[in-house]
């Protein structure tokens, strides 16, 4: 909840600077509070695909962008497509308005996956298992098992690559390529079995008996109310629709939940050790839902800095207002329980 909430805040503004404080955010709230877990070591690899994103967007700018403007930094050779591909030209001047436009865009589809990552580096997937409602028992694992592919994919790449050194490997690069994958694939592939195995011997799968309307009924009310929250939360975020944001979030979350009631008859299964709600996971959640919901406030004061202009250009401001919000962020730091670590069995 409380990555969720800073990712919407991410995309309610362009401004490089409030984007870079959330990051500043989410990399400060993981590092104090991730343990030793492999699901632990995968934030890294989402600062490189956030990375990516903002390359690949100012390049794609580069390729088809054009000039915006007139500041012009550099001419490149025009490649003119043919009239089926709509006649649009290749290359060509590119401009500070284009390629700021492409950075502040790639910037807060990274920051958004940052803040993903920052969710799968401190959430224990285990833990999220337990709390999935019955009627989304199955799809729920599916889930659970492809969030934590990332983080073990991460610790098998580290391990291959520490077990190289010690064998002293002299091939690096593409070269290596070849002899990190293998490893990597066939560790992957024992893990899917051994956890297959887990799965199957603690009786996950199994279903009480329902008749096939109700089925039909759960199904149905599952469906159209996920689908209705799915469109609420655009609505709410693009803000142009009056129908389509609150009233439409609202009622696909009362069917669903009646759905997830009617659903969760079918699935019986008991807890070893629930998981109980406290404080700190209230507090967590808050400072997160907290800040998105005073930057929308603040926003209504100062709406002019959340996206900087680019026709004109100008630089950045950051509106004091807007940098408190998404400060409130970072509680999580000490409010979070701390990490235990596995391999010690002590806490951080």
């Amino acid at each position: 909840m409380w990555a969720l909430a800073l990712a919407v805040a991410a995309s309610r503004t362009t401004n490089p600077v409030l984007l870079g404080l959330i990051i500043a955010v989410v990399a400060f709230v993981v590092v104090n509070r991730r343990g030793d877990a492999p699901w632990a070591l995968a934030f890294r690899l989402y600062a490189y695909i956030g990375l990516f994103i903002v390359v690949l967007r100012v390049l794609f700018r580069i390729l088809i962008g054009g000039e915006d403007g007139g500041h012009v930094l550099f001419h490149l050779p025009e490649l003119p497509l043919p009239e089926i591909a709509g006649g649009v030209t290749l290359l060509g001047p590119a401009s500070a308005e284009e390629l700021l436009g492409g950075f502040y865009d790639g910037l807060r589809l990274a920051t958004m996956v940052l803040c993903v990552g920052a969710a799968n580096a401190l959430a224990n997937p285990k833990r999220l298992l337990k709390a999935v409602p019955g009627a989304l028992y199955e799809v729920g694992t599916a889930v659970t098992v492809a969030l934590s592919v990332a983080p073990q994919l991460a610790e098998s790449v580290l391990r291959v690559r520490r077990a190289r050194r010690l064998r002293a490997g002299r091939q690096r690069g593409l070269r290596a390529l070849k002899g990190i994958i293998v490893p990597v694939l066939e560790d992957a592939m024992d893990r899917s079995l051994m956890l297959a195995s887990a799965m199957d011997s603690r009786g996950y799968g199994r279903r009480g008996y329902l008749p096939r309307s109700v089925r039909i009924v759960v199904g149905v009310c599952v469906l159209t109310g996920l689908t209705g929250v799915c469109a609420g939360i655009y609505g709410v975020l693009d803000g142009t629709s009056t129908w389509l944001g609150t009233p439409l979030l609202v009622g696909g979350l009362v069917v669903s939940v009646a759905g997830f009631l009617l659903g969760g008859r079918r699935v019986r299964r008991t807890s070893y050790r629930p998981d109980p709600w406290r404080w700190p996971e209230t507090a967590v959640a808050a400072s997160g839902i907290g800040a998105v919901a005073l930057l929308v406030a603040t926003a209504k004061i100062d709406a002019a800095n959340l996206y900087p202009s680019l026709n004109p250009l100008r630089w950045p401001e950051v509106s004091p207002w807007h940098a408190g919000a998404l400060l409130l962020g970072v509680l999580p730091a000490w409010l979070a329980p701390l990490p235990q670590l596995t391999g010690a069995g002590v806490r951080a």
